[in-house]
């Protein structure tokens, strides 16, 4: 996160979504040569790597770059970029934990020790072996630009914009209204294995389920 940071904070004004994505993974590449990491290794074990996802606001070319799983509105219009396989995950993982509550288990024992997540850790290390081969990330590898959303902004008018990672179930135009939907949500699903469904519940002395970022501003 600070590396990619810093590449948005020193990259020109002008700078296109193409040449960030090449940018940010140079600035990783280079962080694992100053570590002497093995390249060869990291390169067969994506899971090993550093990685990171973003969302960019760029005022120059009027446009919001997604590389990674996060989301955003622009006006009223919700956009995301999700994972392929995250939903037959959480799926999965979902009907792992309703089957076990069905035969005597509790909210309060996966909340102490999700055991769905286990369910699918070897599920989702399959998945991480696919970055930047079925959806994008930046990882100090190749990132593939088939995978990146490239979401024009509308010119004619100034438009309300919402960049938010994926810790918010429903993101809401403001973060308010948004922290207000995931209280009541961890209040009636703290595990998420309903209507709203993911790879991991909220745990016993965790705030929320995931991390979170939230930012909003007018183009």
């Amino acid at each position: 996160m600070l590396v990619v940071s810093k590449t948005i904070k020193h990259m020109p004004a002008d700078t296109t979504c193409e040449e960030f994505c090449a940018r940010a993974t140079l600035a990783i590449r280079n962080e694992y040569e100053n570590a002497n990491a093995d390249l060869q290794f990291l390169h067969q074990s994506p899971t090993w790597r550093m990685a990171a996802s973003t969302a960019i606001f760029s005022r120059e070319k009027h446009e919001i770059w997604m590389i990674g799983d996060c989301q955003c509105f622009i006006g009223n219009t919700f956009y995301d970029n999700p994972k392929p396989s995250e939903q037959w995950l959480a799926e999965k993982r979902s009907i792992f934990i309703q089957k076990a509550l069905a035969n005597g288990s509790t909210i309060s024992q996966f909340m102490n020790e999700d055991t769905g997540r286990k369910h699918i850790l070897s599920d989702l290390i399959k998945s991480c072996q696919r970055q930047n081969i079925d959806y994008s990330v930046i990882d100090g590898f190749p990132i593939p630009m088939k995978h990146v959303r490239i979401i024009p902004i509308p010119q004619e008018k100034k438009t309300p914009i919402v960049l938010a990672t994926d810790g918010y179930p429903y993101l809401a135009e403001t973060l308010q209204e948004s922290e207000s939907l995931l209280a009541k949500h961890l209040a009636d699903d703290p595990l998420n294995i309903g209507q709203f469904k993911a790879t991991k519940g909220l745990l016993k002395g965790n705030r929320s389920f995931d991390d979170r970022g939230y930012i909003r501003f007018f183009e």
